[in-house]
């Protein structure tokens, strides 16, 4: 009877957590036990994190602090919740933890009430934030990371196939509209995440670490005003000489978009917009192939991307130029002149779809100073 009655909780706590649309439905009690709604943190960079006070891991309140301190006044916030699951590390009230940390560590970032982050009686924000990013392990080349694993699997063989927090000072990294962006474990270097933080909280940065391919759309248009600024990006892009060889169709007839489409699937029969992004040979540098007008238009794509991204469209790059039919199914679609190459077609409209950006970092891509070197 007892286990049916557990079971029956889990399912409605995963329930209520799944009916969630994002981060910002949650409520958390303050050290005053009060409802805080988390939508008071929107247009915010967040750190979430689980802690302690008599943990191995405690020294790096100091390094929070710093965190926030030198980032706060750029927008992020520091959400900690002192939770007691783990060798009992956390004793006491939250108004006993508050003292010791402001005492100890003269922390500025807000302390919430005691919870629980796995379990029966969790938190519906880390039920959330744990179906949001799982876990990926320690780092075994790293000392402690390797402990951790070795500590851990003694208690539970399988102890890495769940996404359960595994110990203290877990942190979560959430963007400014919401999204779950990263985990880091306590063993993780506050380097790498400091290094996370400071691109998130940088616009530029930001945009293009999180952009994705979009191929999904409402069908809700797209204003008059955002394309003008699609099209202002575009040509605000970097030129040879100035030349500026380009030329924009922008596409909002679904009609034509039907006809565009040819090959490119229905993205193009969905989507609310495309921009055609094309080389104007009579501006193009004289010579061979013209000079640099597709990496002139190439640069106005990727600016177009970002753009669209920033003002929270989707989009996807497709290709024409130099696939000989696409070239011509485009040009006659669009009745584009002899002179005028298409050079690829932006599919941009609101989007139906959030995949999570992927990380595309790889080391052995990159050499310093001469081919194979490597960074000092």
């Amino acid at each position: 009877m007892m286990r049916r009655m557990i079971l029956s909780l889990m399912a409605m706590l995963y329930v209520l957590t799944l009916s969630a649309q994002n981060i910002y439905d949650f409520k958390v009690k303050d050290d005053g036990e009060q409802d805080v709604p988390l939508s008071e943190y929107k247009g915010k960079v967040l750190l979430i994190v689980n802690t302690a006070t008599r943990c191995g891991f405690t020294p790096q309140y100091t390094e929070l602090e710093a965190l926030y301190e030198k980032y706060h006044a750029a927008g992020l916030e520091i959400l900690d919740f002192p939770c007691n699951q783990f060798g009992e590390q956390a004793p006491g009230t939250i108004q006993e933890i508050h003292q010791f940390c402001t005492a100890n560590f003269d922390i500025q970032f807000p302390q919430f009430d005691k919870i629980d982050v796995n379990g029966t009686n969790e938190s519906l924000l880390f039920t959330y934030l744990k179906q949001q990013q799982g876990f990926k392990g320690f780092d075994l080349n790293d000392k402690t990371g390797k402990f951790m694993d070795e500590m851990l699997r003694k208690q539970d063989a399988d102890y890495d196939k769940k996404s359960d927090i595994k110990w203290n000072f877990t942190k979560f990294l959430v963007s400014r509209d919401g999204r779950v962006l990263k985990r880091y474990e306590p063993t993780d270097k506050m380097t790498d995440l400091e290094a996370d933080i400071s691109r998130e909280l940088n616009p530029v940065l930001s945009s293009i670490m999180t952009r994705t391919s979009i191929r999904q759309y409402t069908d809700q248009p797209v204003s008059k005003t955002d394309i003008e600024t699609l099209l202002r990006a575009g040509m605000a892009a970097p030129t040879a000489v100035n030349k500026q060889p380009w030329h924009f169709v922008a596409v909002t007839d679904k009609a034509k978009l039907k006809e565009l489409a040819g090959n490119r699937g229905r993205m193009l029969e969905q989507c609310a917009l495309a921009i055609v992004v094309c080389g104007n040979m009579d501006k193009a540098l004289p010579g061979k192939g013209q000079g640099y007008w597709i990496q002139d238009c190439s640069a106005a794509t990727e600016n177009i991307l970002l753009a669209a991204h920033a003002l929270g469209l989707g989009a996807v790059w497709t290709g024409a130029y130099p696939i000989d039919d696409r070239v011509v199914a485009v040009s006659k679609a669009i009745k584009l002149p002899e002179t005028i190459i298409p050079l690829c077609v932006i599919v941009i409209g609101h989007p139906a779809e959030s995949p999570t950006p992927k990380d595309k970092w790889k080391p052995e891509n990159v050499s310093y100073n001469e081919f194979g070197g490597k960074a000092e």
